[in-house]
């Protein structure tokens, strides 16, 4: 893959957009409006590209485990907010200052909520019990 190249996908991983992808890599007006698609097609700059957005993905999105770890440590109180309140100075003056506290009660119900539902500790459950026989009953007219 040329230098060029390499431009033209970084490019297109930014804005996913042929055209401008190509003119912002260094190709002229003409090359991208009738060419640019077949950058797309050459196998080493596909592979650079899908390369680029699978690493991008992964640092951008938390994954499952990052979110029950986040749930599990809010749940336990370890999350800690920050609150911000007014502290008066006297003669008409007051400031705001930054206090961490934990994480309050309703925040922790809620995340223990969100972990329960994960692992269905709260799924309806009927154990119904029949005897005798099972008909079924063809009513439907064709």
């Amino acid at each position: 893959m040329t230098l060029k190249q390499q431009r033209f996908a970084d490019e297109y991983v930014i804005h996913a957009n042929v055209y401008r992808a190509a003119i912002n890599a260094g190709y002229s007006e003409a090359y991208a409006k009738g060419n640019s698609s077949k950058l797309l097609e050459n196998v080493s700059v596909k592979s650079y590209i899908d390369e680029r957005l699978a690493e991008l993905q992964s640092k951008a999105v938390a994954d499952q485990q990052e979110v029950m770890e986040y749930l599990t440590s809010v749940m336990r109180g370890q999350v800690e907010d920050e609150e911000l309140m007014v502290v008066p100075l006297g003669d008409f003056e007051s400031e705001v200052q930054r206090h961490e506290r934990r994480s309050d009660t309703s925040q922790r119900t809620k995340a223990a909520e969100l972990l329960g539902k994960r692992y269905k500790l709260w799924t309806d459950r009927q154990e119904v019990e029949h005897s005798g026989a099972v008909q079924f009953v063809d009513d439907i007219d064709v």
